[in-house]
């Protein structure tokens, strides 16, 4: 008799420390996924599926280069099962944090990128985001998911080659650089207002120099991005006789489009859209 107490104690102790095993991880016992901005948290919940429970820490509404983490934002970071940054000081806070985490903790931008100067939004790219891509699949141990997300990946970039293959214009004017990636793959030039920090501030010779060239391109249009002021873009505008219109560099979602449902799919095809019309494409 005591003899089956001690087997039951024991089999009740195995069970329970796997019971908090799988709660550790996550919610329901599924995977911790942080991610630091919208589109690799995008990528991760699609590819994980309901094996992973994904936390974005930029908010909607949120430019993530702002991003002030939060003691909670640090606790998760420092506790995830797996952390999904950029890396190369995109938000440093939170790269900060992450020495502290004892899992995994990928830096994205990191692998086969080739990345250009300062410029973080390789996301823009769906090819490089496709390698992004593979790599969260691979953590995730999800290739089927993978896969069909890189496929996807693939349709657009087949959309974005076939739809500014024949365009009047070759020149883009941004508020900020951002479409780095996006013009070198599809071969058209970015001409930004500010450069790549979205906060910068363009002296007057350098707005001027920037005015004086969209006249000389014959630009139609100055685009600005969702979570940023169109100020800028729109002196630009005022002063070419030039209209403006949103360009997304797509960091994160606005409010609106997260309650419509939008994400990093549509919101580049709206993009191309918008790119055929101010380009004159055909």
């Amino acid at each position: 008799m005591r003899t089956k107490i001690v087997l039951v104690l024991a089999l009740l102790t195995v069970l329970t420390a796997t019971s908090c095993g799988e709660n550790a991880s996550g919610k329901g016992g599924k995977k911790s996924v942080v991610a630091a901005f919208y589109p690799i948290a995008f990528a991760a919940a699609e590819i994980g599926g309901s094996r992973v429970d994904v936390a974005n820490l930029t908010p909607p509404g949120v430019e993530p280069h702002d991003l002030e983490a939060k003691p909670s934002d640090v606790q998760k970071v420092e506790s995830a099962d797996l952390v999904l940054l950029m890396g190369h000081g995109f938000q440093p806070q939170l790269e900060s944090a992450a020495h502290n985490n004892h899992n995994v903790v990928l830096l994205l931008d990191t692998s086969g990128l080739r990345r250009q100067d300062d410029d973080p939004h390789v996301w823009l790219d769906p090819n490089r985001f496709a390698l992004i891509a593979e790599r969260i699949g691979a953590a995730l141990h999800r290739p089927r998911r993978t896969a069909t997300f890189v496929a996807e990946l693939h349709r657009l970039d087949g959309e974005y080659r076939a739809g500014l293959a024949h365009c009047a214009r070759n020149e883009i004017v941004t508020s900020h650089e951002a479409f780095a990636y996006l013009a070198q793959r599809y071969g058209f030039q970015q001409i930004g207002i500010t450069g790549v920090s979205p906060e910068a501030e363009p002296t007057p010779q350098a707005l001027q120099h920037v005015i004086d060239v969209v006249r000389r391109a014959h630009a139609t249009t100055v685009f600005f991005e969702t979570l940023l002021s169109p100020r800028i873009a729109d002196t630009v505008a005022r002063e070419t006789h030039t209209k403006t219109a949103v360009l997304d560099p797509i960091e994160g979602l606005t409010p609106s489009e997260a309650d419509r449902g939008e994400n990093y799919f549509t919101l580049m095809r709206q993009n191309l859209r918008t790119l055929r019309t101010a380009l004159g494409c055909s």
